[in-house]
């Protein structure tokens, strides 16, 4: 008997071997694949959500703006054309959750650069204040790579519609001004087509982690 199995010894290897690679394979198969979601303004926090969009189930997108950045430059969609990328709403005076938001992204550009068409771009909502010459000692404070990262200021107005009809994430003061808002902690990801596929929380180091296992998805997912 010890004969009989040792001369099939090898075929039971084999056969084990390729059984386990059977098993694998119909795992992988029958494993989901991941899909982000695609964001659309009636399935978002209302508060979050200018009146005038907030009926919108689908085809919502980013449009088109023209802002300036640190380095005096106009930044438009063309610049993150064939782009993924992060936003974020912030004011270089801020104390309270933008010092968080500015480290989590500064350390998000480290991190992103590996794929080279992941950018990040953060608008100020106090274009009063927020010159291009504070935001430049910000950025320079703040280590950003201007290949990677804009931090842009421009019209209040267009900052704050594209900030409550748009990126769905700012909320309005009450005070009465039509143009001024309070922003929110969160980023926003925004894949090629301009869609919104997900919002973080951009002072929380676990949202950071879950941002950066949904970009590798997005990343990886077939125009």
């Amino acid at each position: 008997m010890l004969r009989f199995f040792a001369k099939f010894k090898k075929l039971f290897v084999v056969l084990t071997i390729l059984s386990a690679i059977i098993l694998a394979a119909i795992y992988t198969l029958m494993k989901p694949t991941e899909k982000l979601p695609v964001y659309q303004p009636a399935f978002v926090n209302a508060e979050l959500v200018d009146s005038t969009v907030q009926y919108v189930k689908k085809y919502h997108s980013i449009p088109d703006f023209s802002f300036t950045n640190q380095n005096g430059k106009i930044i438009t969609q063309k610049d993150y054309q064939d782009k993924i990328y992060i936003a974020d709403f912030f004011f270089t005076t801020c104390p309270s959750i933008c010092p968080k938001m500015t480290a989590n992204m500064s350390d998000l550009q480290d991190k992103i650069i590996k794929y080279g068409d992941v950018k990040l771009l953060s608008h100020t909502v106090t274009p009063e204040t927020d010159s291009i010459p504070v935001l430049k000692v910000y950025a320079l404070k703040h280590h950003v790579k201007d290949e990677i990262w804009n931090l842009v200021t421009g019209s209040k107005k267009e900052i704050y519609e594209l900030a409550r009809k748009s990126y769905l994430v700012a909320k309005s003061n009450g005070d009465g001004g039509k143009y001024d808002m309070i922003h929110t902690e969160n980023f926003v990801l925004i894949d090629k087509q301009k869609r919104i596929r997900g919002f973080y929380d951009g002072t929380n180091s676990d949202e950071m982690l879950k941002l950066l296992h949904d970009l590798e998805i997005l990343h990886s997912e077939k125009p």
